[in-house]
């Protein structure tokens, strides 16, 4: 596989990945919920 090919799943996947995580903070039920994803959003950022 290409690196430009590589970068486009990545970005893809990454996008997907953050696409879920706002779904999962808008339909939590607490807001403790929505701050531990807010949370593990964060981690995930500072990770890449």
């Amino acid at each position: 596989m290409t690196s430009l090919a590589r970068a486009f799943r990545d970005h893809r996947d990454n996008v997907r990945s953050r696409r879920a995580l706002m779904d999962a903070i808008h339909n939590a039920s607490t807001q403790s919920a929505r701050d531990d994803l807010v949370m593990a959003m964060q981690r995930a950022n500072t990770k890449s």
